[in-house]
C-alpha cells in the first residue's frame, strides 16, 4: 500500500513538474525571454518521455534558438523534433523555413513536399515556397501557391497581401496600392497596415509609409516587422540613430537578427 501511495505521488510530482515548466516555457515565449524559453524547453525535452510532446518541446526550443540566433542549435532542436515525431508537420515547415534562409532552397523545398503528405493544407508551408518561388523570380509558381492557400483559406490575410505584393515587387504599384487599400477597408490590421507602408516607401511617399507604420504598431506593438519596416523608413529619411533603436526593437521581440545585418552596417558606421 504505501509502495503504491509512493508511486502516485511521484506520478503527481511528474506532472506537476511537467505543467509548472511548460507553463512558465509558454509565459516566456510570449514575453519574448528566449533566453528563458530556451531554458525551459531544454528541460521538458530532455525529460519527456512521451515522444509526440518531446518532438513539441524540441520544435518549440528550435525556435527559441533561432530567434536567440543560435542556428546550429535550432537545427539540431528540429532534427531531433522530426526523429521523436516524423508526422509533425510543423516540424518540416521549420525546417524548410531555416533551410531557405540559409540558401538550401532545394533542401528546403523538399522538406515542404514531405510535409505537405502529411497535412495537404498546411498554410506556413505553402507561403514558404511562395517566397522561395518569387526569390527565385518566378512569380506565377509563387502566385499559384498563394491561390492555392485560398482555395481552402479565402480570408488568409498572408495569401492575400501576398498577391498584393507579387504585384508591388513586379513593379504594379498602383496596382498593389488598390489592393492593399481593399484589404485595410476590410480588416484594419497591423500586418496591412505594415505592407501599405512598405509599398509608400517605394512610392516614395515617407510620410503617409511613416503614419502606415505608426497605426501598424498602434494595433499590435508587438509585431516584429513593424519595426523592421519602420527602421527602413527612417533610414530613408536620414534618420539613422532612431532606425537603428528600431531594429533593436524588432530583435527584441524575436526577429531573427541575422536577417538584419546588411542594416545593421548602417548602424556601425555612425
Amino acid at each position: 500500500m504505501k509502495k503504491h501511495l509512493l508511486l502516485v505521488s511521484l506520478v503527481f510530482a511528474s506532472l506537476h513538474f511537467y505543467a509548472q515548466t511548460a507553463k512558465t516555457a509558454e509565459e516566456c515565449f510570449k514575453k519574448a525571454d528566449y533566453k528563458c524559453a530556451e531554458e525551459q524547453y531544454t528541460k521538458l525535452a530532455d525529460k519527456e518521455q512521451i515522444q509526440k510532446f518531446q518532438s513539441e518541446y524540441y520544435n518549440n526550443l528550435g525556435t527559441a534558438q533561432r530567434r536567440l540566433g543560435k542556428t546550429t542549435l535550432a537545427f539540431k532542436s528540429y532534427e531531433s523534433a522530426l526523429k521523436s515525431n516524423p508526422m509533425s508537420a510543423s516540424v518540416y515547415a521549420n525546417l524548410a523555413s531555416l533551410h531557405s534562409q540559409r540558401g538550401s532552397k532545394a533542401k528546403a523545398l523538399e522538406y515542404i513536399d514531405k510535409g505537405l503528405q502529411i497535412e495537404p493544407e498546411n498554410v506556413d508551408m505553402y507561403l514558404i515556397r511562395a517566397k522561395i518561388y518569387d526569390s527565385q523570380g518566378k512569380k506565377d509558381l509563387a502566385a499559384k501557391e498563394f491561390n492555392q492557400i485560398l482555395s481552402f483559406a479565402p480570408e488568409n490575410l498572408f495569401a492575400r497581401t501576398g498577391l498584393a505584393n507579387l504585384k508591388k515587387n513586379s513593379g504594379d504599384l498602383e496596382g498593389a496600392l488598390k489592393d492593399y487599400n481593399q484589404l485595410i477597408s476590410e480588416k484594419p490590421e497591423s500586418l496591412l497596415y505594415n505592407g501599405r507602408a512598405d509599398l509608400y516607401l517605394k512610392m516614395k511617399k515617407p510620410k503617409e509609409a511613416l503614419a502606415d507604420i505608426n497605426k501598424a504598431i498602434s494595433i499590435d506593438a508587438k509585431f516584429s516587422q513593424s519595426y523592421v519596416t519602420k527602421a527602413m523608413i527612417l533610414f530613408d529619411t536620414q534618420k539613422p540613430k532612431e532606425a537603428c533603436s528600431s531594429l533593436d526593437k524588432a530583435v527584441s521581440l524575436g526577429y531573427e537578427k541575422a536577417l538584419l545585418a546588411e542594416y545593421y552596417t548602417k548602424c556601425l558606421a555612425k
